[in-house]
């Protein structure tokens, strides 16, 4: 029996430049993910491709309801973050899907 979508997920892609890893890990870990806590979404899974044509991050992102999706793409606090995000990263690119617990989801 397939389990019923409960909540969404915002997929996010992007390649992670080399020139500073361990900038971008302390911008995606004191920044990015508390703030994206605190506007009500939850990390799911973070993703690396080694290699092949993907890019090399596929990061989820989880929350209870349409709302909370509408309100973030709404707000300045998630421009501000992706611009932030764009030093350490090209080919950036989100969707919304519907959460399936324990599905791979691309």
């Amino acid at each position: 029996m397939e389990e019923k979508p409960s909540g969404l997920k915002l997929l996010l892609s992007y390649e992670v430049l080399d020139v500073n890893l361990q900038a971008y890990q302390q911008f995606v870990m004191q920044r990015y993910v508390p703030a994206m806590q605190m506007m009500g979404f939850q990390v799911s899974e973070v993703w690396h491709t080694a290699y092949g044509d993907a890019p090399n991050r596929l990061v989820g992102f989880v929350c209870r309801d349409r709302q909370t999706i509408d309100d973030l793409l709404d707000n300045e606090m998630w421009l501000t973050l992706n611009s932030q995000l764009e030093q350490y990263v090209t080919d950036f690119s989100y969707k919304v899907v519907p959460y399936q617990r324990g599905v791979f989801q691309m």
